[in-house]
């Protein structure tokens, strides 16, 4: 089975026509980003290629996977591909807009299951790995701050290579650490359809950073009661309703202020805080470091 992953010159032929830019190339991974900077849409060859696991990241989109004349997936902002063929390699024309950025991750088998010897993956037992795996799910909010890194980081020459394999780590680390719901000790998490109310819900509060709704009003808009959706929200989420809250907040936060286009005030304005000391205090409980001083960090 021919297992190659792709080539650094694979990369640099891309390159010149979207800014795929190869962060890390071992022999059993790969780690690659793309920004497209162009004002029109760009176009680039690709493939999911046999026998490897292939992630993409979609942090700004949505971008399109083409596989051919009458089929397509469309990846949206804030969501991620995982891709297994053990059968074949499938080529794809991957389709970017302006502003598209994407971060491909490319790891064989052999060495994702060499990082989860003491407890594997359901994906890595034996009697899974000659059949075709596809996922797509959201990126968590910790998951899409270490991602947005990748593109803001400055590094000397010497050191590149160990904080790229770390952030390898880092995000393969966090895309399996999503929490399962208990159905045990939340029976009603059973019926599909609260489950889908919970995520619904999820998805209105994120949509509402800056006027974040009551949670009776949240209840109400997800179709839910508010036992329901306490309870169930941190069984899904880890997390109560504004706990979860205001963890995304301060991630998006970061984020803004890795992209290095905002002061301090601004982003405490997007994510719905009108005093920005308030927002400077939940900042460093959260991450140690006051954000005018992690700002600075950033541009030295």
């Amino acid at each position: 089975m021919k297992t190659d992953l792709l080539r650094p010159s694979d990369r640099a032929e891309n390159s010149r026509i979207g800014n795929w830019s190869t962060l890390l190339q071992e022999e059993a991974l790969s780690l690659a980003a793309l920004a497209n900077a162009e004002e029109h849409s760009i176009r680039l060859a690709d493939s999911v290629r046999q026998g490897i696991i292939h992630f993409y990241f979609c942090l700004e989109g949505p971008v399109v996977f083409a596989f051919g004349p009458h089929y397509s997936r469309e990846l949206q902002r804030q969501k991620t591909y995982f891709f297994y063929n053990p059968d074949a390699t499938l080529p794809f024309e991957l389709i970017v807009p302006p502003g598209g950025r994407l971060v491909s991750l490319a790891i064989t088998l052999k060495k994702l299951h060499e990082l989860f010897t003491h407890d594997p993956l359901p994906v890595l037992n034996p009697e899974n790995s000659s059949k075709k795996f596809y996922d797509e799910r959201e990126i968590s909010s910790p998951l899409l701050v270490t991602l947005s890194q990748l593109f803001s980081q400055q590094l000397s020459t010497n050191v590149q290579r160990i904080y790229y394999e770390g952030k390898v780590l880092e995000i393969i680390g966090l895309y399996f650490s999503t929490k399962q719901p208990n159905t045990e000790s939340c029976p009603f998490l059973n019926d599909q359809e609260t489950v889908r109310k919970i995520k619904h819900a999820k998805e209105f509060l994120l949509s509402n950073l800056e006027a974040p709704p009551t949670l009776k009003e949240l209840a109400k808009q997800a179709g839910l009661n508010e036992y329901q959706l306490k309870v169930g929200f941190k069984e899904i989420y880890g997390n109560t309703v504004y706990g979860y809250l205001l963890d995304h907040k301060l991630d998006f936060a970061r984020v803004k202020l890795d992209s290095g286009r905002f002061q301090v005030n601004e982003v405490a304005y997007q994510i719905g805080y009108t005093n920005p000391s308030h927002f400077i205090a939940a900042f460093k409980k959260k991450f140690g470091i006051t954000p005018k001083k992690y700002l600075m960090s950033r541009r030295g």
